[in-house]
Protein backbone atom coordinates (compact mmCIF):
# COMPACT_ATOMS: atom_id res chain seq x y z
CA UNK A 1 0.00 0.00 0.00
CA UNK A 2 1.20 3.90 -0.26
CA UNK A 3 1.94 5.16 2.30
CA UNK A 4 -1.52 7.49 2.64
CA UNK A 5 -3.07 4.30 2.51
CA UNK A 6 -0.78 3.05 5.58
CA UNK A 7 -1.38 5.67 7.50
CA UNK A 8 -4.96 5.29 7.57
CA UNK A 9 -5.64 2.48 7.68
CA UNK A 10 -2.77 1.44 10.45
CA UNK A 11 -4.50 4.11 12.64
CA UNK A 12 -8.04 2.22 12.57
CA UNK A 13 -9.90 0.97 15.59
CA UNK A 14 -12.19 -1.80 15.39
CA UNK A 15 -14.53 -0.94 17.99
CA UNK A 16 -16.59 -4.22 18.90
CA UNK A 17 -18.75 -1.96 21.28
CA UNK A 18 -20.30 0.43 19.05
CA UNK A 19 -18.98 0.16 16.07
CA UNK A 20 -17.21 3.69 16.23
CA UNK A 21 -15.11 5.50 13.34
CA UNK A 22 -13.08 7.42 14.94
CA UNK A 23 -11.25 5.15 18.03
CA UNK A 24 -12.90 5.83 21.49
CA UNK A 25 -10.84 7.30 24.13
CA UNK A 26 -9.52 5.02 27.16
CA UNK A 27 -8.60 7.47 30.23
CA UNK A 28 -9.36 4.55 32.39
CA UNK A 29 -5.92 3.79 34.48
CA UNK A 30 -6.34 0.59 35.89
CA UNK A 31 -8.39 -2.31 34.01
CA UNK A 32 -10.66 -5.38 35.17
CA UNK A 33 -9.57 -8.62 36.49
CA UNK A 34 -11.23 -12.36 36.04
CA UNK A 35 -12.15 -14.19 39.06
CA UNK A 36 -9.33 -16.61 38.00
CA UNK A 37 -6.73 -13.30 38.49
CA UNK A 38 -6.28 -13.12 34.37
CA UNK A 39 -6.81 -10.16 32.09
CA UNK A 40 -9.07 -10.31 29.51
CA UNK A 41 -7.76 -8.35 27.64
CA UNK A 42 -4.37 -8.11 28.23
CA UNK A 43 -4.54 -4.91 29.96
CA UNK A 44 -3.35 -4.38 33.48
CA UNK A 45 -2.56 -0.90 34.40
CA UNK A 46 -2.32 1.57 31.77
CA UNK A 47 1.48 2.74 32.57
CA UNK A 48 1.87 -0.82 31.26
CA UNK A 49 0.28 -0.12 28.06
CA UNK A 50 -3.35 1.09 27.15
CA UNK A 51 -5.32 0.80 24.01
CA UNK A 52 -4.84 3.79 23.18
CA UNK A 53 -1.23 3.73 23.28
CA UNK A 54 -1.02 0.32 21.73
CA UNK A 55 -3.10 1.44 18.48
CA UNK A 56 -0.46 4.36 18.37
CA UNK A 57 2.49 2.17 18.29
CA UNK A 58 1.47 -0.65 16.03
CA UNK A 59 0.51 1.82 13.70
CA UNK A 60 4.22 3.87 14.01
CA UNK A 61 5.63 0.15 13.71
CA UNK A 62 4.06 -0.34 10.36
CA UNK A 63 4.56 3.41 8.66
CA UNK A 64 8.56 2.47 9.56
CA UNK A 65 8.40 -1.04 8.82
CA UNK A 66 9.70 -1.79 12.21
CA UNK A 67 8.14 -4.99 13.85
CA UNK A 68 7.62 -2.97 17.25
CA UNK A 69 7.21 0.81 18.45
CA UNK A 70 7.35 1.95 21.45
CA UNK A 71 5.91 5.44 22.25
CA UNK A 72 6.96 7.98 25.44
CA UNK A 73 5.83 11.72 27.32
CA UNK A 74 8.71 13.42 25.07
CA UNK A 75 11.03 12.93 22.27
CA UNK A 76 13.38 13.67 25.12
CA UNK A 77 11.87 10.53 27.14
CA UNK A 78 12.35 8.45 24.37
CA UNK A 79 16.12 9.41 23.85
CA UNK A 80 16.63 8.98 27.81
CA UNK A 81 15.13 5.29 27.49
CA UNK A 82 17.48 4.77 24.88
CA UNK A 83 20.28 6.05 26.97
CA UNK A 84 19.64 4.42 30.03
CA UNK A 85 20.32 0.71 28.30
CA UNK A 86 23.94 2.01 27.97
CA UNK A 87 26.31 1.55 31.23
CA UNK A 88 28.92 3.49 33.17
CA UNK A 89 32.47 3.54 30.48
CA UNK A 90 30.10 2.79 27.08
CA UNK A 91 31.50 5.68 24.37
CA UNK A 92 28.38 7.33 22.27
CA UNK A 93 29.00 8.84 18.68
CA UNK A 94 26.82 12.30 18.47
CA UNK A 95 26.87 14.57 15.33
CA UNK A 96 27.85 18.02 16.58
CA UNK A 97 24.70 19.77 15.10
CA UNK A 98 22.30 17.74 16.74
CA UNK A 99 19.47 18.70 19.05
CA UNK A 100 21.58 20.76 21.76
CA UNK A 101 19.42 18.73 24.48
CA UNK A 102 20.39 15.52 23.32
CA UNK A 103 23.76 16.84 23.94
CA UNK A 104 23.00 18.38 27.37
CA UNK A 105 21.31 15.26 28.40
CA UNK A 106 24.34 13.25 27.65
CA UNK A 107 27.05 15.89 29.60
CA UNK A 108 24.82 16.84 32.21
CA UNK A 109 22.86 13.60 33.22
CA UNK A 110 24.34 10.46 31.93
CA UNK A 111 28.38 11.91 32.13
CA UNK A 112 27.95 11.72 35.83
CA UNK A 113 27.62 8.15 35.97
CA UNK A 114 30.12 7.41 33.36
CA UNK A 115 29.21 7.42 29.93
CA UNK A 116 31.40 8.82 27.52
CA UNK A 117 31.09 10.38 24.15
CA UNK A 118 32.15 12.22 20.95
CA UNK A 119 30.85 15.37 18.77
CA UNK A 120 32.00 14.97 15.06
CA UNK A 121 31.01 16.27 12.03
CA UNK A 122 29.08 13.04 10.73
CA UNK A 123 28.78 13.75 6.89
CA UNK A 124 31.89 13.28 6.88
CA UNK A 125 32.08 9.42 7.24
CA UNK A 126 35.94 9.64 7.65
CA UNK A 127 35.20 11.35 10.66
CA UNK A 128 32.61 8.32 11.83
CA UNK A 129 35.67 5.72 11.07
CA UNK A 130 38.30 7.84 13.21
CA UNK A 131 36.01 8.79 15.94
CA UNK A 132 35.27 5.00 17.03
CA UNK A 133 36.59 3.34 19.89
CA UNK A 134 36.70 -0.23 21.39
CA UNK A 135 34.10 1.07 23.48
CA UNK A 136 31.62 2.74 21.30
CA UNK A 137 28.25 1.30 21.56
CA UNK A 138 25.97 3.74 19.49
CA UNK A 139 26.17 5.97 16.83
CA UNK A 140 23.55 8.64 16.99
CA UNK A 141 22.87 10.08 13.73
CA UNK A 142 20.15 13.14 12.70
CA UNK A 143 19.83 13.28 9.25
CA UNK A 144 19.01 15.99 8.72
CA UNK A 145 20.20 18.13 11.35
CA UNK A 146 19.35 20.21 13.32
CA UNK A 147 19.28 23.52 12.65
CA UNK A 148 22.51 23.00 10.13
CA UNK A 149 20.81 20.36 8.13
CA UNK A 150 23.56 18.17 7.18
CA UNK A 151 22.72 15.10 5.86
CA UNK A 152 24.54 11.49 6.55
CA UNK A 153 24.59 8.50 4.62
CA UNK A 154 22.64 6.53 7.00
CA UNK A 155 23.15 3.35 5.31
CA UNK A 156 27.28 3.62 5.39
CA UNK A 157 27.11 4.88 9.38
CA UNK A 158 24.72 1.81 10.20
CA UNK A 159 27.43 -0.45 8.84
CA UNK A 160 30.04 1.04 10.59
CA UNK A 161 28.34 0.59 13.79
CA UNK A 162 27.02 -2.83 12.85
CA UNK A 163 31.08 -3.75 12.18
CA UNK A 164 32.08 -2.35 15.25
CA UNK A 165 29.87 -4.13 17.79
CA UNK A 166 27.64 -0.60 17.87
CA UNK A 167 23.87 0.39 17.21
CA UNK A 168 22.53 2.81 15.23
CA UNK A 169 20.08 5.03 16.04
CA UNK A 170 18.54 8.09 13.82
CA UNK A 171 16.49 10.84 14.86
CA UNK A 172 13.74 10.85 11.95
CA UNK A 173 12.03 13.52 13.19
CA UNK A 174 12.80 15.98 10.67
CA UNK A 175 11.75 13.90 7.75
CA UNK A 176 9.44 11.69 9.37
CA UNK A 177 7.97 8.21 7.86
CA UNK A 178 6.44 10.18 4.91
CA UNK A 179 10.33 11.14 3.51
CA UNK A 180 12.73 8.76 5.09
CA UNK A 181 12.70 5.06 6.36
CA UNK A 182 16.01 4.66 8.85
CA UNK A 183 15.51 0.93 9.44
CA UNK A 184 15.22 0.43 5.12
CA UNK A 185 18.73 1.83 5.43
CA UNK A 186 20.32 -0.76 7.89
CA UNK A 187 19.15 1.49 11.33
CA UNK A 188 18.71 -0.11 14.69
CA UNK A 189 16.12 2.13 15.99
CA UNK A 190 13.87 5.30 14.53
CA UNK A 191 13.71 8.00 16.62
CA UNK A 192 10.77 10.27 16.11
CA UNK A 193 10.06 13.42 18.84
CA UNK A 194 6.10 13.05 17.57
CA UNK A 195 5.68 16.58 19.06
CA UNK A 196 6.11 17.73 15.97
CA UNK A 197 5.02 16.43 12.49
CA UNK A 198 3.34 13.10 13.96
CA UNK A 199 1.33 15.18 16.27
CA UNK A 200 1.44 18.18 13.68
CA UNK A 201 -0.98 20.45 15.74
CA UNK A 202 1.45 21.88 18.20
CA UNK A 203 -0.81 20.29 20.75
CA UNK A 204 0.75 17.08 22.24
CA UNK A 205 3.94 16.35 23.66
CA UNK A 206 5.19 12.85 22.80
CA UNK A 207 8.35 10.67 21.34
CA UNK A 208 8.26 7.48 19.50
CA UNK A 209 10.85 4.74 19.21
CA UNK A 210 10.65 2.43 16.15
CA UNK A 211 12.68 -1.09 16.35
CA UNK A 212 13.62 -2.78 13.04
CA UNK A 213 13.58 -6.11 15.38
CA UNK A 214 11.86 -7.59 18.48
CA UNK A 215 15.00 -7.91 20.00
CA UNK A 216 16.41 -8.02 23.19
CA UNK A 217 17.41 -4.62 22.80
CA UNK A 218 13.43 -3.78 22.48
CA UNK A 219 12.70 -5.80 25.38
CA UNK A 220 15.29 -3.60 27.60
CA UNK A 221 13.65 -0.51 26.54
CA UNK A 222 9.88 -1.73 26.84
CA UNK A 223 11.11 -2.64 30.25
CA UNK A 224 12.54 1.25 31.12
CA UNK A 225 8.93 2.25 30.04
CA UNK A 226 7.34 0.16 32.11
CA UNK A 227 9.14 1.05 35.01
CA UNK A 228 9.94 4.18 34.57
CA UNK A 229 6.45 5.36 33.39
CA UNK A 230 7.37 8.19 31.06
CA UNK A 231 4.47 7.79 29.00
CA UNK A 232 1.94 9.84 26.98
CA UNK A 233 -1.46 9.90 28.46
CA UNK A 234 -4.65 8.00 26.36
CA UNK A 235 -5.45 11.68 24.81
CA UNK A 236 -1.98 12.70 23.65
CA UNK A 237 -1.96 9.07 22.04
CA UNK A 238 -5.69 9.72 20.76
CA UNK A 239 -4.38 12.95 19.17
CA UNK A 240 -1.20 11.46 17.85
CA UNK A 241 -3.17 8.52 15.59
CA UNK A 242 -5.27 11.73 14.59
CA UNK A 243 -2.22 13.48 13.17
CA UNK A 244 -1.02 10.33 11.13
CA UNK A 245 -4.27 10.83 9.14
CA UNK A 246 -3.44 13.58 7.43
CA UNK A 247 0.53 13.55 8.00
CA UNK A 248 1.12 12.04 4.19
CA UNK A 249 -0.86 15.32 3.08
CA UNK A 250 0.68 18.05 5.49
CA UNK A 251 4.26 17.20 5.24
CA UNK A 252 4.12 16.78 1.58
CA UNK A 253 2.30 20.35 1.10
CA UNK A 254 4.72 21.75 3.53
CA UNK A 255 7.40 20.05 1.67
CA UNK A 256 6.59 21.53 -1.26
CA UNK A 257 6.01 25.22 -0.10
CA UNK A 258 9.92 24.76 1.57
CA UNK A 259 11.44 24.20 -1.78
CA UNK A 260 10.17 27.14 -3.33
CA UNK A 261 11.18 29.53 0.48
CA UNK A 262 14.44 27.88 0.00
CA UNK A 263 15.34 28.86 -3.76
CA UNK A 264 13.71 32.31 -2.88
CA UNK A 265 16.65 33.31 -0.19
CA UNK A 266 19.11 31.60 -2.04
CA UNK A 267 18.62 34.25 -4.78
CA UNK A 268 17.86 36.90 -2.13
CA UNK A 269 21.33 39.38 -2.13
CA UNK A 270 20.33 39.92 1.68
CA UNK A 271 21.15 35.95 2.41
CA UNK A 272 24.20 34.80 3.00
CA UNK A 273 23.65 30.86 2.49
CA UNK A 274 20.73 28.65 3.05
CA UNK A 275 20.80 25.28 4.81
CA UNK A 276 18.20 23.00 2.81
CA UNK A 277 19.05 19.44 1.46
CA UNK A 278 16.92 20.06 -1.77
CA UNK A 279 19.00 22.43 -2.82
CA UNK A 280 22.21 21.41 -5.49
CA UNK A 281 24.43 23.82 -3.93
CA UNK A 282 23.66 21.66 -0.76
CA UNK A 283 27.29 19.60 0.38
CA UNK A 284 25.37 16.20 0.55
CA UNK A 285 22.59 16.63 -1.69
CA UNK A 286 23.15 13.61 -3.74
CA UNK A 287 23.04 11.39 -0.55
CA UNK A 288 19.52 13.25 0.59
CA UNK A 289 18.21 12.58 -3.03
CA UNK A 290 19.45 8.83 -2.46
CA UNK A 291 18.13 8.28 1.01
CA UNK A 292 14.82 11.07 1.16
CA UNK A 293 11.34 10.19 -0.81
CA UNK A 294 11.56 14.13 -0.86
CA UNK A 295 13.59 16.84 1.36
CA UNK A 296 11.16 18.18 3.85
CA UNK A 297 9.84 21.32 5.55
CA UNK A 298 12.71 22.72 7.47
CA UNK A 299 15.28 25.11 6.52
CA UNK A 300 17.81 27.27 8.22
CA UNK A 301 19.38 30.65 6.79
CA UNK A 302 22.36 33.22 7.15
CA UNK A 303 21.10 36.25 7.09
CA UNK A 304 23.91 39.12 5.93
CA UNK A 305 24.37 40.57 9.08
CA UNK A 306 25.21 39.88 13.30
CA UNK A 307 23.48 37.96 15.46
CA UNK A 308 21.84 41.16 16.35
CA UNK A 309 20.29 41.75 13.03
CA UNK A 310 19.18 38.35 12.53
CA UNK A 311 17.39 37.99 16.14
CA UNK A 312 15.80 41.65 14.61
CA UNK A 313 14.33 40.20 11.79
CA UNK A 314 12.29 37.65 13.69
CA UNK A 315 10.26 40.93 14.91
CA UNK A 316 10.08 41.91 11.31
CA UNK A 317 8.04 39.16 9.83
CA UNK A 318 4.22 38.89 10.21
CA UNK A 319 3.46 35.08 9.02
CA UNK A 320 5.95 33.38 10.93
CA UNK A 321 5.54 33.26 14.54
CA UNK A 322 9.06 33.65 16.48
CA UNK A 323 8.91 30.07 18.88
CA UNK A 324 10.65 27.28 19.52
CA UNK A 325 9.52 23.53 17.82
CA UNK A 326 8.85 22.96 14.18
CA UNK A 327 6.05 20.65 12.64
CA UNK A 328 2.72 21.87 12.84
CA UNK A 329 0.83 23.87 10.39
CA UNK A 330 1.70 27.44 11.36
CA UNK A 331 5.12 28.77 10.10
CA UNK A 332 7.88 29.19 12.78
CA UNK A 333 10.94 31.17 12.80
CA UNK A 334 13.85 31.23 15.61
CA UNK A 335 17.12 32.44 16.20
CA UNK A 336 18.78 29.10 17.11
CA UNK A 337 22.00 30.46 18.78
CA UNK A 338 20.20 32.40 21.55
CA UNK A 339 18.41 29.21 22.39
CA UNK A 340 20.97 26.89 22.49
CA UNK A 341 24.24 28.83 24.49
CA UNK A 342 27.12 29.96 24.60
CA UNK A 343 28.24 26.25 23.43
CA UNK A 344 26.42 26.40 20.48
CA UNK A 345 27.85 25.78 17.01
CA UNK A 346 25.35 27.51 15.35
CA UNK A 347 26.00 30.82 13.07
CA UNK A 348 24.90 33.83 14.90
CA UNK A 349 23.53 34.98 12.02
CA UNK A 350 21.45 32.13 11.34
CA UNK A 351 18.00 31.44 11.65
CA UNK A 352 15.64 28.32 11.52
CA UNK A 353 12.86 28.01 9.58
CA UNK A 354 9.49 25.46 9.93
CA UNK A 355 7.50 25.72 6.57
CA UNK A 356 3.53 25.25 7.52
CA UNK A 357 0.17 25.47 5.49
CA UNK A 358 -0.04 29.27 5.01
CA UNK A 359 -0.46 29.85 1.44
CA UNK A 360 3.49 29.59 0.01
CA UNK A 361 3.59 32.98 -2.30
CA UNK A 362 2.27 35.03 1.50
CA UNK A 363 5.17 33.35 2.98
CA UNK A 364 7.59 33.80 0.48
CA UNK A 365 6.22 37.71 0.65
CA UNK A 366 6.32 38.14 4.06
CA UNK A 367 9.84 37.06 3.90
CA UNK A 368 10.92 39.86 1.34
CA UNK A 369 9.64 42.73 3.12
CA UNK A 370 11.01 41.61 6.15
CA UNK A 371 14.69 41.07 4.30
CA UNK A 372 14.01 44.96 2.73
Amino acid sequence: MHFSTKAIQATQYHDKNAGAVAPPLYLSTTFERNPDGSHPHGYVYSRAENPNRKLLETAMAVLENGEKALAFSSGMAAVNAILQTLKSGDHILIPEDAYYTLILLTEEVFGQWGLEYSLIDMSDLANVQSAIKPNTRMIWVESPSNPQLRVVDIERVAKIAHENNSICVVDNTWATPVLQNPLNLGADISMHASTKYIGGHSDVLSGVLVFKKENELFVKIKLIQKLAGAVPSPFDCWLLTRGIKTLSLRVKAQTESAKKIAEFLESHPKVEKVYYPGLSSHANHDIAKKQMGDFGAMLSFNIKGSESDALAFTGKVKLFTAATSLGGVESLIEHRKSIEGPNSISPPNLLRISVGLENVEDLIDDLGNGLK
